[in-house]
């Protein structure tokens, strides 16, 4: 079969990084490069024809055009029209099938002429609108794998684009929705509003099959992803010494939404690593600094849940030892990916880009493509040993400990809190007594402690440390008013003390 020939627009400056985005996606995804081939004015070489010749000559050869309206309409040729415009309509003219992309949440600042193009696009096609290169990438990804899908070229679409079998709307939360919205919006300025339905969000993200959930939505905002994909939960480890040997000190499976599985194994690795605390000479607040970077920690997690191979009955694991951190998933690299491509600048090939998407809207992930580069260069920063990616039966990323190094970062010991059980009180406690100063929300306290799951944080520190009596609420009466806050009882001030002493005389 012969390849189906996409047209890019062509000529406007202000969308080079996204036409190339879209270029190297698309030659490197596994399954689109068998499909389409890409035509970027770019990469055609220097010739004795004018420009206009040749990108209309290509939107005659194409099968398909993709229109990227931003800004700026485009300098005016004879007739008025822009080479954008012209475009626009000769793939109107010759019927082609058209997918039209708009720059912004709304058309504020555009030009007058670009205004009318929009919206004569509009009155023809359904146009999609973007923000970001790699937001425009997945919303391609969709309307291409729907394409090939309507036209019989592939019996079943990839996993994170098809139907979740027995699936329903009712099966996704409509809270967790919206709460997507506004961090999304807040994030990275979702164009959709506020008031948008749930329909309206998951139409936007290509998240529906014929208005049925994908695997992708089940995954992001079902009420039990689980029911339906079993193994998509997160197994967390933690072993005392540098092998697997049983009896295993501490075993978890999570399970949840992918933004519940990130945060929940992010704070397992961070409630057993250590934590060094700075002094207070320049603040109220001690400087606080664990013995390896949140972020990176964060970036090998949510790269393992992102681009995992969903097929597999394997799952993520999250395995702590005295020497390292391992973050296992059932996976493999796409082409053109190599190990040691990984660790150059390389371009995004996302194996479930419909997944990663929102990931990214919302921050999970920073930038797709670089978050294995700024693993590196985090680590660097700090001193630890650059992270290790092997593939074995899965994908594995190997974090080496130095837990100095976190003392050294903060400028000043007052000493270590391990997340070992020890004493009176669990070493989740202690790293909360630890950056608990005066009245403090529960809010404040978990972002001293970088954690980010509410439940995992509560059954873990908050409740321990009340039911310890080394805490207490400031408003007992109400515990769950807004108005909350939680300060040291005078137990907790002692047990502050003790481990004050115990720290001194360590250090003797």
């Amino acid at each position: 079969m012969s390849q189906i020939r996409i047209f890019i627009s062509s000529v406007q400056k202000e969308f080079s990084e996204e036409r190339k985005a879209l270029r190297d996606f698309l030659r490197g995804d596994p399954l689109l490069r068998r499909f389409f081939d890409v035509f970027l004015f770019e990469d055609v070489p220097a010739t004795d024809r004018r420009a206009d010749e040749v990108y209309l000559h290509e939107v005659e050869r194409c099968d398909i055009y993709v229109g990227l309206f931003g800004n700026e309409y485009g300098k005016e040729g004879e007739k008025g029209c822009s080479p954008t415009h012209r475009e626009f309509d000769l793939a109107t003219r010759l019927g082609k099938h058209r997918l039209i992309y708009v720059r912004g949440a709304d058309d504020a600042g555009k030009t007058p002429k670009m205004q009318a193009l929009i919206k004569e696009a509009g009155d023809q096609v359904v146009r999609r609108r973007f923000v970001s290169a790699s937001e425009l990438v997945a919303a391609l990804y969709g309307s291409l794998v729907q394409y090939l899908d309507e036209h019989e070229l592939i019996r079943s679409a990839p996993f994170d684009a098809s139907y979740c079998r027995n699936a329903t709307m009712k099966d996704l939360d409509g809270k967790k929705i919206r709460t997507f919205l506004i961090q999304a919006r807040g994030a990275r300025g979702f164009p959709l509003p506020e008031k948008s339905t749930p329909m309206e969000v998951l139409t936007h993200l290509n998240l529906l099959d014929k208005e049925r959930p994908t695997h992708a939505a089940v995954l992001l905002f079902g009420k039990e992803p689980q029911r339906f994909l079993i193994s998509s939960e997160i197994k967390c480890v933690h072993f005392h010494g540098v092998e697997v040997t049983k009896p295993i000190p501490f075993y978890r499976v999570y399970k949840g939404t992918v933004f519940d599985l990130v945060d929940q194994a992010v704070d397992f690795v961070l409630s057993k690593i250590d934590l060094a605390v700075g002094t207070r000479a320049h603040s109220i607040q001690a400087p606080v600094a664990y013995e390896m970077p949140p972020e990176v920690i964060r970036e090998a997690i949510v790269n393992a849940v992102a681009h995992r191979d969903y097929t597999s009955n394997g799952s993520v694991q999250v395995m702590l030892f005295a020497d390292r951190l391992e973050v296992w998933n059932p996976g493999t690299l796409p082409p053109p990916l190599t190990l040691a491509r990984l660790r150059k600048p390389h371009g995004s090939v996302p194996r479930n880009p419909l997944l990663a998407e929102p990931l990214y809207l919302t921050k999970y992930i920073e930038r797709m493509g670089t978050g294995t580069g700024d693993m590196i260069r985090r680590c660097r920063s700090v001193g630890l040993d650059e992270p290790e990616f092997a593939l074995t039966d899965g994908f594995v990323v190997t974090i080496r400990r130095k837990p100095d190094l976190a003392f050294k970062a903060v400028g000043g010991i007052t000493g270590e809190v391990t997340g070992e059980v020890t004493g009176e009180v669990t070493g989740e406690v202690k790293k909360l007594l630890t950056v608990l100063v005066g009245e403090m929300k529960r809010t404040d306290i978990q972002k001293a402690l970088a954690l980010r799951h509410e439940d995992y944080f509560r059954e873990a520190y908050l409740i321990p440390a009340l039911t310890a009596g080394a805490i207490e609420m400031t408003i007992p009466d109400k515990p769950t008013s807004s108005k909350q806050q939680y300060r040291l009882t005078p137990k907790g001030r002692a047990l502050i003390a003790k481990l004050a002493k115990e720290r001194d005389a360590d250090g003797k």
